[in-house]
């Protein structure tokens, strides 16, 4: 049976993970992540896709982005795979694949459900028990969110902006909802939807999503379908 195109649309935010072959590491040493980024970071802009959030794990990564035309994405991570794997098969001397066959992705809804995926992609390293604290992990954008620290990488939505008037009022609010933590069923709710790679938000924007590519976006319903009134 043939794999469903995923779902994809300009300008609604994506949630993409993407692991490493076997769930081995990816990344060795810190100029391994420096290189990803600032790959990742030219391709994006060349691309005029924005990334919101990330965090490179050791053997996966996780990114919040908006295309800004269908097909945007896949074309980001696609350079991007080739280029980085090609740093990695150099510099360690290897060869062969790095990533473990497709990326995942799912169309996040905004709002709370937006705010969510931030927050469940940069406290990763804090539920690996990495680190205590997300700020003191290197390879994520909690420290531009939070903290207000530079990164050329990020480029805000438009729901992290309304936070706030100005970056330190935003930066305050967001560190009030990062410190509020997910609760567990909302981590199984976003992991769900990414494996499964369904619409992750309301019924109305599924719905919505639906209607625009003209198939499923969610699981089938259960049951049979409601009977005709002819």
């Amino acid at each position: 049976m043939p794999r469903q195109p995923r779902l994809d649309l300009a300008h609604v935010p994506q949630h993409i993970v993407q692991r490493g072959n076997d769930r081995q590491p990816c990344f060795f040493e810190s100029g391994d992540y420096e290189r990803y980024l600032a790959e990742l970071r030219e391709i994006t802009t060349r691309e005029g896709c924005a990334v919101h959030a990330y965090v490179l794990m050791t053997n996966h990564v996780h990114l919040l982005m908006t295309p800004t035309a269908a097909g945007q994405v896949a074309r980001v991570l696609q350079a991007l795979g080739r280029r980085y794997v090609r740093h990695v098969n150099d510099r360690y001397h290897r060869t062969g694949t790095l990533w473990e066959g497709r990326y995942k992705a799912c169309l996040v809804d905004t709002d709370d459900y937006l705010l969510r995926c931030y927050r469940y992609i940069e406290l990763n390293p804090v539920r690996a028990a990495m680190v205590s604290r997300p700020e003191d992990y290197a390879w994520s954008s909690y420290r531009f969110n939070a903290r207000g620290l530079s990164d050329p990488l990020i480029r805000p939505h438009a729901i992290y902006r309304s936070l706030g008037p100005d970056g330190a009022t935003r930066q305050a609010a967001y560190c009030g909802l990062v410190d509020q933590i997910l609760a567990d069923p909302d981590i199984d709710d976003i992991r769900r939807h990414l494996q499964q790679q369904h619409a992750f938000g309301t019924q109305r924007f599924r719905a919505a999503i639906e209607a625009q590519l003209g198939r499923r976006a969610g699981p089938a319903r259960i049951g049979r379908p409601p009977k005709r009134l002819d």
